[in-house]
């Protein structure tokens, strides 16, 4: 099956996407030339949430540094691994930690989205009553298997995320973490004091 008919059966956002691409590569200009390494040499870790937008809030252009986003913005095992590769090899010299207000990861417990994946694996819905499954069917125990993050209190999400990378045998003393959240509803980054002065280079 050629690439044009798998397009042609794919959904209106698919083919949005890609004719946005193609619009950007049209005028793609010496962006091909940019090295490997971040120019700035410094990354951030951030949550995946749709109304962030690191390069906005952040003043970043392609080439300018790391960000690795996951749900959360947690200091997850994967996020660890990307910060070692992103100063090991790649040569990064300061990390961001910047949670957000107004976080879906606040909104649920691990035990909560265990129990609604072990009875269906289709999309939950939420009300007053809290979290349920609009249908349960197909649903799987493996969930009970992965750590989801979740968390209370954002301003301790950052400073227990700063610390796990601040104390981590594979992330050097002498790279300063700080601590930020996202305010979504001004734009503007918070620093969380304690958390940046865990996150102090030494």
């Amino acid at each position: 099956m050629s690439n044009t008919l798998i397009q042609q059966e794919s959904s209106k956002v698919h083919k949005e996407v890609i004719v946005a691409n193609e619009k950007y590569a049209s005028d793609f200009g010496k962006k091909g030339e940019l090295a490997l390494p971040p120019a700035r040499s410094f990354t951030i870790l951030t949550c995946m949430d749709a109304r962030l937008d690191p390069a906005k809030y952040a003043g970043l252009a392609e080439g300018d540094a790391h960000v690795i986003r996951n749900a959360g913005g947690r200091a997850s095992d994967d996020a660890i691994r990307s910060l070692v590769i992103s100063y090991k090899l790649l040569g990064t010299k300061e990390f961001f930690v910047i949670h957000h207000s107004d976080c879906g990861m606040q909104l649920f417990t691990d035990p909560i989205i265990r129990n609604l994946l072990s009875k269906s694996l289709k999309t939950a819905t939420i009300d007053s009553n809290g979290w349920r499954n609009v249908e349960e069917s197909g649903g799987s125990e493996e969930a009970k298997f992965i750590p989801f993050l979740t968390f209370e209190n954002l301003e301790q999400s950052v400073i227990d995320d700063v610390k796990r990378i601040r104390n981590h045998p594979l992330i050097p003393k002498d790279i300063p973490v700080y601590g930020y959240y996202y305010d979504v509803k001004t734009g503007r980054l918070v620093e969380v004091p304690e958390a940046s002065k865990i996150g102090r280079a030494s």
